[in-house]
């Protein structure tokens, strides 16, 4: 058995078992599945095939490929389902802002239904969140600043924080 055919198994369990796990984004699971065969390439090359590693990672990388159009094709991989995993995993705690960036990074975006509702419950998630962690306006310039800094690195827009200190002010 070539140490090629052994992979090729091993790479398909491992993606299985990360898919069954949580969903992943394609360009996500591409990382960890090159990551994996490199290390497996790695672990089986001798020091003299050095002119063959070039080829190797290339085999990897084709191989890799080619799981993910598999995984794609029978439904195991979905970045529909990515996007919608990770929307209701982050909206509670997460701006649309912040769960735009984090999709982003997997060369995702929100359509315009998910946008739209984001948008839509945007208030309330930031009012939920503020009075978890807060509860309170801010009574100094420091404490108004630690509120503003906390809840905009969770992607909510500064004006969305002033209308919430209103809110809790008049009520």
């Amino acid at each position: 058995m070539t140490p090629r055919s052994r992979r090729a198994p091993d790479l398909k369990m491992r993606a299985l078992t990360w898919l069954a796990q949580r969903e992943h984004s394609a360009s996500e699971l591409r990382t960890k599945l090159l990551r994996l065969a490199q290390r497996s390439a790695e672990d089986t090359a001798d020091a003299a095939d050095e002119a063959q590693e070039g080829g190797n990672a290339q085999d990897a990388s084709a191989q890799v490929d080619a799981l993910l159009v598999w995984l794609q094709e029978r439904g195991y991989l979905s970045e529909e389902r990515f996007v919608a995993s990770r929307l209701h995993t982050r909206a509670s705690r997460w701006g649309e802002r912040r769960i735009s960036q984090e999709l982003a990074q997997h060369g995702l975006e929100l359509d315009t239904q998910q946008r739209a509702e984001l948008r839509a419950t945007e208030l309330d998630r930031a009012r939920a969140l503020w009075q978890r962690k807060f509860g309170t306006p801010p009574q100094d310039e420091r404490e108004r600043a630690r509120q503003l800094r906390f809840m905009a690195a969770r992607g909510f827009e500064p004006g969305l924080l002033q209308r919430l200190w209103r809110e809790a002010a008049e009520g």
